[in-house]
């Protein structure tokens, strides 16, 4: 639609041009008033002519009221005499100005040359404008099944490049693959022992981590090219498209030599075949043995490697993964504390922070967080101080895009009214007390209800250590604080909101995969149900039930189970200690926001009380009533 506007308008400019070059050329052409030689000398009798202009043999006249005339005089014979012999008399001719100048006999014949050809060149110029538009779409048509990969590294973007001091927490994946770099550099090496270089390495991991940021980063190493594309790009609509751009990615590289190819999004077209609309003849199927087939066509002294990257390897095809092909697989894991604190040191990079800055603790606060996380983190941090004209970061920035990038940017616009905060304090104030007094729970960071995101308030826990494995307790932990929030509203206001919408959604779900899953429930280590997914649309489209309706019903008693034991869990805590929980809303009424800190503050001193010895006389009394 655009190429088709501009070419309209492209068109309507040029008719535009034309009109007014051809409104110019008949003013400049246009013929003056011819008067013969007599008809001059009886006007200059009558004193009507102010002024004569004598070029060669051609006169032109400027008559007393201003139009202007055109005239010749006779061949080798003086004006003025041409005159006297017409009859003027010598003092009419004197009161006329005689002006005399060169002849310019290239522009006589030059003009009409140019009244004539100027036209025909402009329409010239118009028609192989349109013929050049056409040749390049049919030269399109032609382009259709090249590879539009990007290239990168050594004759490509030279500045651009990124090597392994570039990419942090990944130590494992960085070690695997300087075999690859140290082959790339040194081919020789092998070949002479006999061993054959993995032609495929697969980068398996969650979106985030760093999987392109490596491959670009091995590139970089063993300095080669990196012609970097999409498995999205391969698909057309037409068959045969995206095999003819695989056989072209792989012949250009092939022609420069020592090269990564790499495949962003493998997942996109190398699913499991068979299973998508077309049968044998679909269009990504085709793609993908076009895949298998250039990735067995490597010799073995080829110094092309394949590298690609996804975050889904269960639904991709087994021909991709055997041996030969991608036989290379290399798992990237969300980054531990020490890795987040090097990521932060890696993106803080040429940014103007400040000396107090403390990334461990950001890297503490940060748990989960993949390595593209960590970089909006930084760049919201800098935002911010943008926006408040400072010329530093400071660690307030930093702490802050935590909870920007976790739930969202505050909504200060949003202003709860006196019940509803009151709902929201004793809500998350239910959900931090229980927190800190089960043991298996994760340690309290922060309660606020100022809102942010859709959240009308949060309560945010940070582990106190790197895990991998969780255990039963803990779940059953995570359940009870997720239902303290429902807890603390039915006992203060007899009432429940639906700020537990989301709570209960978890907890519900929590529950079904400790006794689906887990195999954590009375039923036994028994895993209930298999997920079923569209292939071809990689989404879960139901389960498939493995049980019968009577094993349905006591899943369904089970999951109860759990919920009412969290529950009362949950209940007895804040029921026992509900002079906090009153002391703790209360403040985030006040202050909106309790930090770290603070919160332990209050926590000790309730405990602290609780610890104090009892009066004399009521010890009198327990003593009695003992040995009674």
């Amino acid at each position: 639609m655009r190429n088709l506007i501009k070419k309209t308008i492209f068109v309507l400019l040029l008719l535009l041009t034309l009109s007014f070059a051809f409104n110019l050329l008949e003013q400049s052409f246009e013929k003056e008033k011819e008067v013969s030689l007599t008809q001059l000398a009886t006007d200059i009798n009558q004193e009507k002519i102010q002024k004569i202009s004598i070029s060669g043999n051609e006169l032109s006249l400027l008559y007393q009221e201003g139009t202007r005339a055109h005239s010749r005089k006779e061949e080798d014979l003086a004006l003025s005499q041409s005159l006297i012999n017409c009859g003027v008399s010598p003092e009419k001719i004197s009161r006329v100005e005689i002006e005399t100048k060169e002849s310019n006999s290239l522009w006589i014949w030059l003009g009409p040359l140019i009244s004539i050809f100027l036209p025909l060149l402009l329409f010239s110029f118009f028609f192989w404008t349109l013929l050049r538009q056409a040749r390049t779409g049919a030269m399109q048509a032609f382009d259709f099944t090249k590879a539009r990969a990007r290239l990168f590294g050594a004759e490509g973007h030279p500045k651009e490049k990124i090597t392994f001091k570039d990419v942090a927490a990944l130590d494992e994946a960085k070690e695997e693959l300087k075999e690859i770099v140290d082959f790339l550099k040194n081919p020789k090496k092998y070949l002479q022992m006999g061993a054959r270089i993995p032609r495929g390495v697969l980068l398996m991991g969650p979106a985030g981590v760093g999987k392109t940021l490596l491959a670009r980063a091995v590139a970089g190493e063993a300095n080669v090219s990196f012609f970097s594309i999409s498995g999205s790009e391969f698909v057309e609509m037409f068959v045969g498209v995206g095999a003819g751009r695989v056989r072209d990615l792989f012949a250009t590289a092939k022609r420069v030599g020592r090269s990564i190819i790499f495949i962003d999004e493998l997942d996109a077209v190398g699913r499991v075949r068979g299973a998508g609309i077309g049968g044998g003849h679909d269009e990504r199927e085709q793609t993908l043995n076009q895949i298998l087939v250039e990735m067995d066509g490597f010799e073995r002294d080829d110094t092309r490697i394949v590298m690609a990257a996804t975050n889904r390897p269960d639904i991709l095809d087994p021909a991709l993964l055997r041996p030969g092909r991608f036989d290379r697989k290399i798992v990237l894991d969300l980054p531990d504390i020490k890795g987040r604190e090097k990521i932060l040191k890696i993106h803080c990079r040429g940014k103007p922070l400040a000396l107090d800055i403390n990334l461990r603790e950001v890297a503490e606060r940060t748990p989960g967080f993949s390595g593209a996380d960590l970089a909006n983190l930084v760049n919201e941090a800098a935002l911010f101080a943008a926006r408040k004209n400072k010329r530093q970061i400071f660690q307030k920035e930093l702490l802050e895009s935590i909870e920007k990038v976790l739930l969202g940017p505050e909504r200060k616009s949003h202003i709860l009214s006196k019940k509803e905060k009151e709902f929201a304090a004793y809500h998350e104030a239910g959900h931090a007390l229980v927190a800190s007094h089960l043991p298996e729970s994760e340690p309290v960071r922060k309660v606020s209800i100022v809102a942010r995101g859709a959240a009308a308030g949060y309560t945010l826990k940070m582990p106190r250590e790197e895990r991998q494995i969780k255990t039963k307790s803990e779940f059953l932990a995570e359940m009870a604080v997720l239902l303290a929030g429902f807890s603390a509203e039915k006992m203060r206001f007899g009432e429940i909101s639906t700020g537990a919408t989301n709570d209960l959604k978890q907890a519900t779900e929590l529950a079904r995969k400790l006794i689906k899953e887990y195999g954590m429930s009375s039923l036994g280590p028994i895993a209930f149900g298999k997920k079923e997914e569209l292939v071809f649309l990689g989404k879960e489209i139901s389960e498939q039930r493995t049980y019968s309706e009577i094993v349905a019903a006591q899943i369904d008693k089970e999951v109860a189970k759990f919920i009412n034991e969290a529950q009362k869990t949950a209940q007895k805590i804040l029921t026992k200690r509900r002079k906090l929980l009153d002391r703790l809303a209360t403040t985030l009424i006040e202050k909106e926001t309790i930090e770290k800190e603070e919160f332990e503050k209050i926590i000790g001193e309730e405990k602290s009380e609780s610890a104090k010895p009892l009066p004399q006389k009521a010890r009198t009394i327990k003593v009695k009533v003992k040995r009674l």
